[in-house]
């Protein structure tokens, strides 16, 4: 019987072994074939905060890991296959083996939707993104285009226009999915051109990351290509809540839902990070959420006879 499981990587369930280690639960993380989540994906990090100097994602998520370890966390690169909750008692199978834990931390992440275009894998990290607030600063002065018609599009392409000299906004219908402020406020800014009726076809570039991005307009299949440094794909995210589907309640887009301490609506199974979140999908507040959930495992065991 382990005292706590975790399953997922990334700055939650890192986090969360780090509290739950220092509390001397001897926490099992179940990392999963991402180890460091997406974090791991991003090839600069500038706004977690410590880091005056930045560093890359894969080393940050490897500190973490690190830090860990010291106190005591154990990792364990498997894919959890399925679980059964059952308080007190829940199981989690996973490609490997089984293991029955007094409490969960469910720190599985999202995952951005993508285009499945040419050059969109090969360039993810050096100049293809899915994240404006993590990525946009590298753009100063340069051109760039983003992908998507709601409010996530939209905040993407104004927050890009601090720093960008250029921001086209690709979408394929001819109307926005976006609130109407976010709306009015991407048309009227003097840096956004739209591009309607238009989707990506292909992503150019280079060894150094992205030159150009190849758009098609649907009506008269006329190809053009931008002089696009970045391309920011902001066409939704999928959480990675397939295991927890009729074990857990979810919202309308397939969200954990949890209480304000991280609970999830079965005792003893906690969330914390993008699974539960997709408001801020920040690293900085994955690790806020998993050391609450970390916590609140610990005062659970304490309080169900330790």
């Amino acid at each position: 019987m382990e005292q706590v499981v975790i399953i997922g990587g990334g700055p939650a369930g890192y986090t969360a072994a780090l509290y739950a280690a220092r509390a001397n639960l001897s926490p099992v993380v179940l990392t999963g074939s991402t180890i460091g989540g997406q974090l791991s994906l991003t090839s600069e990090i500038e706004n977690f905060p410590g880091f005056p100097e930045s560093l890359g994602g894969m080393d940050l998520m490897d500190r973490m890991r690190q830090q860990a370890e010291r106190f005591g966390a154990v990792m364990k690169y498997e894919e959890v296959t399925s679980v059964d909750f059952d308080p007190g008692a829940h199981r989690i199978r996973t490609d490997q083996g089984e293991y029955t834990a007094k409490t969960v931390v469910i720190s599985t992440g999202s995952s951005p939707r993508l285009l499945d275009v040419p050059g969109e894998d090969t360039f993810f990290g050096r100049g293809v993104s899915t994240c404006a607030t993590c990525d946009g600063a590298f753009y100063r002065d340069r051109k760039v285009a983003v992908v998507g018609g709601g409010d996530s599009a939209m905040e993407e392409g104004l927050f890009l226009t601090r720093f960008a000299s250029q921001v086209w906004i690709i979408h394929r219908r001819h109307e926005l999915r976006a609130s109407r402020i976010m709306q009015e406020r991407a048309l009227e800014h003097p840096k956004i051109t739209f591009l309607w009726g238009s989707v990506v076809d292909e992503v150019l570039g280079e060894a150094a990351g992205v030159t150009g991005v190849r758009v098609r307009e649907l009506e008269t299949d006329r190809v053009d290509d931008l002089d696009a440094e970045g391309l920011f794909i902001a066409i939704g995210h999928t959480p990675n809540t397939a295991l927890f589907e009729g074990k857990l309640d979810v919202d309308e887009q397939g969200y954990i839902l949890t209480d304000r301490r991280q609970h999830t609506s079965v005792p003893g199974v906690f969330a914390g990070g993008d699974v539960q979140d997709h408001v801020y999908r920040q690293a900085v507040t994955a690790a806020g959420t998993g050391c609450a959930a970390a916590m609140e495992a610990e005062k659970y065991i304490a309080e169900n006879g330790g």
